[in-house]
């Protein structure tokens, strides 16, 4: 391929120089077991302790409040699990969004399969959850509510201090799966009453496979995974220091440049919702307008298929991805989509673009123009086009 531009960061990103070099040395030279007496584990020991500091700091947590995890989705499924094991002689009732991660929803599902009772609290047509709903569904016998900080999908960001100062007005936990919008925005736990957040490495800019859970201290929620006294006990298995080492330094300087990486990534954005929706006509923005990731950016285009649109794209050298669930073998659109009031015929012509700092103007120029031309030329195959121009024309 001549042309790569890489507009799927939402999926993964690219690991950043500084951090490999940060992770190298703890593949080779300092490869002691953290959790060994001897000295030389002490090299390790120190690397993992920074590293739970420059997590801590990212979100106004104590240190002794982070924890490490193989990814986003066990954290979430740890959150959800634990809570549920260890508070059902409180009750045995949780509640969760329309739009979560598929790795709060099928561990929802799997806890209404064990003899839980899980609401899903509707949102509105920007994907933002419905408080005054959230808030009614709250019943003596609640004990967690989970709630996503950003969406993966269509970017929106939760009013997670709302959710929070609610949790806390009942008496209820709060979690919120935090791997979209860890060290993209601000969260601070303490001002969102958050008493348990999932993130992940590899969506900032670090490495696959290593995570983190936030748990408040006081939570009394146990073990997900059983066999060692790591993680003070919480989570067994041998430190992934390399991996530990490289979400450390990730999330330390994402926060570093912040700032600075929303103003140019928000500037991108926008010139890319201007000027799709300008130019490619029967276009929806899906999610808020302003309350969104910085880099996220999710259309339908009525009467296409947002798989052979993404194959288009792939062979341009654009890299995408779709709403729709079909590119994983099921022809069903995607549940935020759907959620957010849209009818399956429009829902399945959705595009994701999400970018980063290394993405320039002339890569966003670039794939407008030829979304454009692959828009118009799927549409000109499409029947139903056909016939709704006939009618409007």
């Amino acid at each position: 391929m001549s042309k790569l531009i890489y507009l799927d960061n939402a999926a993964t990103t690219q690991v950043y120089p500084e951090v490999l070099d940060a992770m190298l040395p703890y593949f080779t030279e300092h490869y002691g077991n953290p959790a060994a007496i001897y000295s030389f584990a002490g090299e390790s020991e120190r690397a993992v302790a920074k590293a739970r500091k420059q997590i801590a700091d990212v979100i106004g947590a104590k240190t002794e409040e982070i924890y490490f995890t193989g990814g986003g989705s066990e954290s979430d499924n740890w959150a959800l699990k634990a809570t549920a094991e260890a508070y059902s002689s409180k009750g045995k009732h949780i509640i969760t969004s329309a739009i979560e991660h598929h790795a709060i929803l099928h561990t929802a599902q799997w806890l209404e399969l064990h003899g839980f009772e899980v609401t899903y609290v509707g949102v509105d047509e920007n994907g933002k959850i419905k408080l005054d709903e959230l808030e009614a569904a709250i019943r003596p016998d609640t004990i967690l509510i989970s709630v996503m900080a950003a969406n993966n999908e269509i970017g929106t960001i939760e009013p997670l201090k709302e959710i929070g100062a609610i949790a806390k007005k009942h008496g209820v936990l709060f979690h919120t799966d935090a791997v979209q919008a860890f060290a993209h925005v601000p969260i601070n736990v303490d001002e969102m009453n958050i008493d348990m957040l999932s993130a992940s490495g590899h969506k900032i800019n670090g490495p696959k496979g290593i995570g983190v859970m936030y748990i408040r201290k006081g939570v009394k929620i146990r073990s997900f995974i059983h066999g060692g006294a790591q993680e003070r006990q919480r989570r067994a298995g041998t430190h992934n220091v390399p991996g530990i080492v490289g979400i450390g330094k990730a999330a330390e300087l994402a926060v570093a440049n912040m700032e600075k990486n929303t103003e140019y990534e928000v500037k991108l954005r926008d010139h890319l919702i201007e000027r799709v929706l300008a130019e490619i006509p029967y276009t929806r923005l899906n999610g808020d307008r302003t309350d969104r990731l910085p880099n996220n950016a999710n259309f339908c285009f009525r009467f296409i298929e947002g798989e052979s649109m993404l194959i288009l794209l792939d062979q341009a050298g654009i890299c995408g991805s779709s709403g729709s669930a079909c590119t994983s073998g099921s022809l069903d659109p995607s549940h935020v989509l759907l959620a957010i009031g849209l009818p399956h015929e429009i829902a399945h012509g959705s595009l994701r673009l999400t970018l980063s700092e290394k993405t320039t103007m002339e890569d966003i120029d670039y794939t407008v123009d030829k979304l454009k031309a692959i828009i118009e030329r799927l549409r000109s195959m499409s029947p139903l086009y056909e016939d709704f121009v006939r009618k409007n024309g």
